[in-house]
């Protein structure tokens, strides 16, 4: 056996075991583990990812930091790029059918995931797989077969194909192949584990069921909670714009986790980051009690994840120059800047700036409709006025700042 690989059990099962939902069936993880002591061979740890947007989130980190303690206790990762079943696109958790993408799409998102991946995985240790190394040898034979291994009846139980076909919504018949094809990807690799999401159970049960009519032995299936965004409602999503991509800049990630709720702060501290057991329940601890601000634990979350992906010491700057600006009132020093030059270039009259237009041009707000909003609401100034008139205009001699909401800021020069 790989001297690499973890002997104590209850050591693995207690490293794997923070932060998942469920690992199914109950008590048979426990018995894998045992056995791949036994028998000297590192179990084979599987998980898919549909390429469908070029860049990962903190929230897909959940799974893949899940994959790097695997990997740390001497078991392999095996990645299956999606780049099949992203065409198919993936009902879970839709209320309608997906729009299916080009593969030309797929791959180039792809080569980004890869990156992404391996800034927290060893790539030295992790085997990847395209889904389509299989399904683009399976002819028509093979798919009838792998049609036959699952029924319609238990097709129809999934809980996101129930609720459509009570709101007579449609449902393609190609969705009713992406549990199947995901199965498997299990079949083709013969895992011995695979990780998903909580609203990924129907598929990693499928998973089971396909294994064992090929006559293998049903993979185990490990749960994680999906990462609420941004927003405190829905998971994090691109898509939903409440998400920190761990590509963004150090600034953009420090500033994100400023703005989460407060009641998500110890999630994602105990999913998103590699603070210890033991610290995890300090914070939980602290903010419990109520006597700790939560804005000081928010800060040390903004530090962890900057310097996760970016160099250590890298979120402390962030910190601080989040503090001068928004805990000591003063301005950024890399404040972006236009002169009315380029603001006549978008159509402004740099004699009479019109505070609405001046804000959705500049890109300080998706549109004039939101700019109205956010001066009705208090949330713009001008040199630290704060105005709240949408029909406001104004004049600048030399300079202004205009400030929009608490992190965007825009130097306007004369000259």
């Amino acid at each position: 056996m790989s001297p690499e690989i973890a002997r104590d059990v209850e050591e693995q099962l207690k490293v794997i075991s923070r932060g998942t939902v469920d690992m199914l069936p109950e008590g048979e993880f426990a018995v894998r583990i045992r056995e791949s002591i036994e028998n000297n061979k590192p179990l084979r740890v599987k998980q898919g990812f549909d390429p469908t947007a070029p860049d990962i989130h903190v929230g897909h980190t959940v799974g893949i930091r899940k994959l790097r303690q695997f990997q740390d206790l001497g078991h392999k990762i095996v990645l299956i790029v999606g780049d099949c079943t992203a065409m198919v696109g993936d009902p879970s958790g839709k209320s309608a059918t997906r729009p299916l993408l080009t593969h030309d799409d797929i791959m180039k998102n792809a080569e980004t995931y890869q990156d992404q991946f391996f800034r927290i995985l060893d790539k030295s240790k992790t085997e990847i797989h395209r889904n389509g190394e299989w399904f683009e040898k399976m002819d028509f034979g093979k798919i009838m077969d792998l049609a036959t291994r699952f029924t319609v009846a238990r097709m129809l139980e999934r809980d996101d194909f129930t609720k459509r076909i009570k709101r007579q919504d449609p449902i393609s018949i190609h969705e009713l192949f992406y549990p199947l094809l995901q199965a498997y990807d299990s079949v083709a690799i013969e895992a011995d584990v695979e990780i998903g999401a909580t609203d990924q159970t129907f598929n990693l049960l499928a998973g089971r069921t396909v294994m064992e009519s090929f006559g293998l032995r049903p993979q185990i299936i490990l749960t994680m909670p999906l990462l609420v965004g941004l927003d405190g409602e829905k998971k994090m999503s691109k898509s939903l714009g409440n998400y920190i991509g761990i590509d963004e800049p150090p600034k953009e990630i420090f500033g994100k986790a400023m703005s989460i709720p407060d009641d998500l702060i110890y999630s994602y501290f105990e999913l998103a980051t590699n603070v210890v057991t033991e610290k995890l329940a300090e914070f939980k601890e602290r903010l419990d009690s109520g006597k700790e601000n939560p804005m000081v634990l928010k800060k040390q979350l903004g530090v962890t994840l900057v310097d996760m992906y970016y160099e250590p010491g890298t979120g402390q700057q962030e910190c601080e120059a989040f503090e001068k600006v928004f805990s000591k009132k003063q301005l950024p020093d890399d404040m972006p800047e236009k002169t009315l030059n380029e603001l006549t270039a978008l159509d402004l009259d740099p004699k009479a700036l019109y505070l609405v237009g001046l804000i959705h041009k500049t890109g300080m707000a998706k549109s004039s409709s939101e700019a109205r909003k956010l001066i009705q609401a208090g949330a713009v100034s001008i040199d630290g006025e704060k105005i709240t008139a949408v029909d406001h205009t104004f004049s600048v001699e030399e300079e202004v700042v205009l400030k929009v909401g608490k992190r965007r800021f825009l130097k306007i020069k004369a000259g």
